[in-house]
């Protein structure tokens, strides 16, 4: 009866200490002391791809121009935009990487920074328009998260330089179940996907390009190797009924 006692406890210590403090810890370092600068890369500019949309403003002395430019003249920049919509108030990139604009035609943007659209854009309008004011956003603006994340979905990307740990707090942080040293960034460029895997228990993910999350960047939380179930779903109180009848089932026998 001892022995079974024992077993018992030992198997419930077992399933109540499965991930440890170690394994859920962000940013480890041996030789930080609280006091260290950790200089962070800067972020490069995202570089628009085909079938992104855009959303260009054009604002000229003559307000019949600007119309001309502005699908929802009065659209402010705080608009809740669903990807039903973004059509409607924006200018998709096509498959060959080109936007159609008023005056200027067909104006390739893919690979390019919005900074460089906005430019090009600007110097094209200055020969039919005088004094032009052009705004180019991006309209999907979004980061993924998937995998062992509380509350997986599609966020917006609410400013140019959110980190990925700012991006993990808007689902609410990885689960328990987390492997924190096996995180994946899908991210879509010209060339194709890039899939990077690092750990964010390492502090060096600071100094990596990836430490930024860019548009349509998917960020993947692998579950823990041996994950057999997660410890809020497990039916304890079942477990417990099992096992005190096995035990008076036990002593019965005896």
């Amino acid at each position: 009866m001892r022995a079974l006692f024992l077993s018992v406890i030992f198997l419930t210590i077992t399933l109540t200490s499965c991930v440890t403090r170690k394994k859920l810890t962000y940013l480890q370092s041996d030789s930080f002391n609280g006091d260290t600068m950790i200089v962070t890369v800067t972020p490069t500019d995202y570089k628009v791809l085909s079938y992104d949309n855009l959303f260009i403003r054009v604002v000229t002395p003559d307000p019949r121009v600007s119309e001309m430019f502005n699908t929802l003249p009065s659209t402010s920049y705080g608009i809740s935009v669903t990807e039903q919509s973004a059509d409607l108030i924006s200018y998709p990139v096509d498959g060959n990487g080109e936007i159609s604009l008023p005056y200027i035609g067909k104006l390739h943007v893919e690979g390019k920074t919005l900074t460089n659209i906005t430019d090009e854009v600007s110097s094209s309008l200055r020969d039919y328009i005088a004094d032009p004011a052009v705004t180019v956003k991006m309209i999907n603006n979004y980061v993924s998260l998937l995998g062992e994340v509380k509350r997986p979905g599609k966020y917006p990307i609410y400013k140019d330089r959110l980190s990925i740990f700012q991006a993990l707090a808007m689902g609410g942080d990885l689960t328990d179940f987390s492997d924190r040293q096996m995180v994946q960034v899908i991210r879509p460029t010209t060339s194709g996907n890039i899939i990077k895997e690092f750990s964010l228990s390492d502090m060096s993910i600071m100094e990596s390009e990836f430490f930024y999350v860019m548009p349509n960047d998917v960020i993947y939380a692998k579950p823990m190797k041996g994950r057999i179930f997660q410890m809020n779903e497990f039916p304890f109180s079942l477990m417990l009924s099992t096992i005190t009848t096995f035990i008076l089932m036990f002593n019965y026998i005896k």
